[in-house]
């Protein structure tokens, strides 16, 4: 399989970066995070020498997205020779992908547990990360929890026996290679294996960043297209990988324009992390094709409020002033965002640059995962800490995805508290007990119910 971005060959209007009037985005609103300074052990990993047609061809492209001054220390250090332009480039933050331990080490300290996983190389799912969200790593800290998502650790290479490289059952829902139809009416069409940054927890490690048999290209989806106009249940297309925001925008329009043509395809849906790890991407030439095919939906994956950066406002901003719904998804991750604090910080940022969160998912057991995940009590407890004690709008659905294919399995604390006479009853988020009439009712009974009744005060 052969990555299958096709960089330097995308043109777009020279003012693609033109804000429209009135959008100029106010950056300044949200904070940055602090910068350990490591400039006298590291070396510039750009070129030596600015080579100055590898400035964007357009003068205006990228002039409208500043750099956060946490990510233009980064620059200044580590690609001095790098101009603003280029940085802002999301060819040019491809093109500069931190892969190999060598880069690795000029960026950041790493640990003896880093140092052994990077140098080993044996697991299924390569090192890949934007120099952008590289500048939100802490170069001293292999706890901070935006490094430990995409820094290896020789932990991986621990494979525990519940863990399987298809934990969903993907492949048996697969009536093509890259097309899943496990719901009646949606499907899942895996449009490339290719991500600009690679999470070490990734659900389909088996097939991304050209570690595998799948391939992705127009004949692949020639073939899914078929299958889904021949196939009248499907009303909702789900687009994901890989990463659908890596394709140029003249694939992704390819893609989207055969889909919108299919009558009985109702709803289109994006799913990503470019705006987190590559929010240059998010180009006014991109977000005006994408508005073409409404209703265009975008699932954005987030993981920690320390990506919330004025970049990705940027990206969001853009794209919901283009009329697309953004919803977040979040995996639970030990270490990393696995309390109600951090949690609350990251729904409630998400709401605030008009992102909803969606689906809190429970980590999948894929190999080498152990570390990452939690309890599912741990799950409960979050949405207990939160419904009730902020907006529901900032509550997303916790679910297990259920191993082997059994798909989306939505999880809640528990709220029925039993039931007296007539009566439901029923546990608020402060632990006060309510009743409400039921008469018809029997939920809350404690045969084959699994609900106990409960004693205390109850408010009528």
């Amino acid at each position: 399989m052969e990555d299958n971005v096709c960089l330097g060959k995308e043109v777009e209007p020279p003012n693609e970066e033109t804000e429209p009037p009135g959008r100029v985005v106010q950056l300044s609103i949200f904070p940055t995070i602090g910068l350990t300074d490591n400039r006298s052990r590291t070396q510039p990993l750009g070129p030596r020498r600015r080579n100055r047609r590898s400035e964007s061809r357009f003068p205006n492209e990228n002039a409208a997205f500043s750099i956060n001054p946490r990510a233009d220390a980064f620059r200044r250090t580590h690609f001095p020779r790098v101009s603003t332009a280029e940085w802002n480039d999301w060819r040019w933050q491809l093109r500069n992908r931190i892969q190999d331990r060598e880069a690795l080490a000029r960026i950041i300290r790493l640990s003896d547990d880093e140092l052994k996983a990077v140098t080993s190389g044996r697991g299924p799912l390569p090192v890949a990360i934007t120099p952008y969200y590289a500048s939100l790593l802490d170069c001293n800290d292999p706890s901070q929890p935006v490094r430990r998502c995409v820094v290896p650790v020789d932990r991986e290479y621990f494979h525990h026996p519940c863990e399987t490289e298809d934990p969903l059952g993907e492949e048996k829902d697969s009536q093509l290679p890259n097309l899943v139809h496990r719901y009646p009416d949606r499907v899942l069409f895996l449009v490339t294996g290719y991500c600009s940054t690679y999470c070490r927890y990734c659900t389909r490690s088996r097939m991304v960043g050209n570690r595998g048999t799948y391939r992705f290209g127009h004949r692949e989806w020639d073939r899914a297209i078929e299958y889904i106009e021949r196939t009248p249940t499907i009303r909702d297309v789900l687009l994901s990988g890989g990463d659908p925001l890596t394709l140029p925008n003249d694939h992704l329009k390819w893609l989207l324009s055969r889909l919108r043509r299919i009558p009985h395809v109702e709803f289109l849906r994006i799913g990503t992390k470019v705006p987190v790890v590559l929010p240059q991407r998010v180009t006014m030439g991109l977000v005006r094709m994408l508005k073409q095919y409404h209703p265009l939906w975008m699932s954005i994956h987030f993981t920690h409020p320390d990506e919330l950066t004025p970049e990705t406002a940027h990206a969001c901003t853009r794209l919901a002033d283009a009329g697309i719904p953004l919803g977040s998804q979040t995996v639970l991750l030990s270490g990393v965002n696995d309390n109600v604090e951090t949690m609350t910080r990251l729904f409630h940022g998400l709401l605030k640059i008009r992102v909803k969160p969606y689906y809190l998912y429970q980590c999948d057991p894929i190999p080498g995962s152990s570390h990452f995940r939690t309890p599912v009590s741990k799950g409960l407890e979050i949405i207990r800490g939160l419904r009730g004690f902020t907006s529901g709008y900032a509550v997303p659905t916790y679910v297990i995805d259920a191993p082997g294919g059994g798909g989306k399995v939505p999880l809640l604390p528990e709220y029925v508290a039993g039931r007296d006479g007539d009566d439901l009853l029923l546990r608020n988020y402060a632990g006060d007990l309510y009743r409400y009439p039921d008469p018809a009712g029997n939920t809350g009974e404690s045969a084959g119910s699994g609900f106990r009744m409960c004693s205390g005060p109850l408010k009528e």
